[in-house]
């Protein structure tokens, strides 16, 4: 993934957070794993959530302790003029996940078309240390990315795609498959593209 946040600030100034490839506005999966593994009192967090309306719905849920980690502030302010209209308490963490230092754990980690931005080692290694460093034991992972027979690229930027048996084991210790299942996504002009999800469960700290 590109650390430039001017970068991803343009991306959302030139396409708005409607317009990029990969919004959803009923984030309908993502609505049913999070509540598959969790309570109205679980915390959760997403990652790269700038331009989802997942927290938006897990809040008319009735959950109450929600977090957003985006690289991009104009991803974020989306969100935050939502949340300040609706009134639901929403913690945006404007960072680069690679960079992040949880402050806290979460029940529920969510990631839908980051990882798969993270086409080197040092990426990969520092975006898995700050998942295994903020999810909490028995905590879950929520991992989407662009299954291997997706796109090549995301907003010009190469990714990194991946098989179900290979989402499963990125991890490492600690970590047990519980779930997985396959999205076709269809984006706003129409395209289709290929997710493959994991759900991982952390069975103890490594």
């Amino acid at each position: 993934m590109s650390s430039s946040r001017a970068f991803w600030d343009q991306v959302y100034r030139e396409r708005s957070s409607t317009n990029v490839s990969w919004f959803q506005r009923s984030p309908a999966i993502s609505i049913r794993l999070v509540t598959s593994v969790s309570s109205r009192d679980s915390s959760v967090i997403d990652i790269g959530g700038g331009a989802s309306y997942l927290v938006d719905s897990l809040s008319e849920l009735g959950y109450h302790d929600l977090s957003v980690l985006d690289i991009s502030d104009d991803a974020l302010s989306g969100v935050r003029l939502r949340m300040e209209t609706s009134g639901a308490p929403v913690s945006l963490l404007h960072s680069d996940v690679t960079e992040w230092s949880p402050q806290r754990q979460y029940d529920v980690w969510h990631d839908r078309a980051v990882f798969h931005f993270m086409v080197t080692a040092e990426n990969r290694e520092a975006y898995l240390s700050a998942m295994r460093d903020a999810v909490a034991p028995g905590g879950h992972v929520l991992l989407a990315t662009f299954a291997e027979d997706g796109p090549e690229q995301c907003s010009g930027l190469p990714v990194q795609r991946y098989s179900v048996d290979e989402l499963a084991t990125i991890a490492g210790a600690g970590f047990a498959l519980e779930a997985s299942e396959r999205e076709i996504h269809t984006t706003p002009w129409g395209s289709q593209q290929p997710f493959n999800w994991v759900v991982v469960t952390r069975t103890r700290m490594a």
